[in-house]
């Protein structure tokens, strides 16, 4: 029953920073919006800052979560990592609140936080080297490699939802197009150079 709690007030949490930022969120409001005692917030996490860590969190699993999903599903595995950059832009564009959060400055440790990070940067890492490992992706070190694919989809959803970039206005194409151009610029390495050891 408690971790129902907790996921609840997760859930609302998350509610109320999509509809106004890290401000809108308050332990009271929380509980107000889960439908528990003004209390129970305070029960599950010592902060805002913990509640907040606890939303990131979740978030980061469920990305973690489709990787998995991805990494079982048949198919190449640049395909599944491109659907994959595709689904995390999707994601940041429909919740720029829950993005900028998650990947924004953390003042304080959060273990929860922390682990999810870990995970999650580890699934994108393993997925990366399989796609070297058969000759998709070129050789090298798969975190700098994953770390590159990330950081072009990141950027890109960042300069699109600042409006700095659209297929039709600055750059001449949406965050989509830039990894597809990326994903090819990085294929035609791979077959360059063969496929990578195991």
């Amino acid at each position: 029953m408690d971790s129902d709690t907790r996921t609840l007030l997760v859930a609302a949490a998350a509610h109320l920073l999509d509809l106004g930022g890290p401000a809108a969120v308050t332990l009271r409001e929380v509980g107000r919006r889960a439908g528990v005692s003004h209390n129970a917030p305070y029960k599950h996490f010592k902060s805002k800052e913990d509640l907040l860590a606890a939303i990131a969190s979740r978030e980061l699993d469920r990305q973690s979560r489709a990787m998995g999903a991805a990494a079982s599903r048949t198919g190449r595995p640049i395909e599944k990592l491109r659907r994959l950059m595709h689904g995390y832009i999707r994601w940041a564009r429909a919740y720029p609140q829950r993005f900028e959060l998650t990947f924004g400055t953390w003042t304080r440790d959060s273990q929860e936080l922390g682990a999810a990070a870990s995970r999650s940067r580890a699934r994108l890492i393993d997925l990366a080297h399989a796609a070297q490992r058969a000759g998709e992706l070129p050789p090298g070190n798969p975190e700098r490699i994953a770390y590159l694919m990330l950081s072009l989809a990141h950027g890109a959803v960042d300069l699109a939802l600042a409006g700095h970039l659209s297929a039709k206005g600055k750059g001449a194409a949406d965050p989509e197009m830039l990894i597809d151009d990326l994903f090819a610029l990085l294929g035609s390495k791979a077959r360059r150079a063969g496929p990578s050891p195991p």
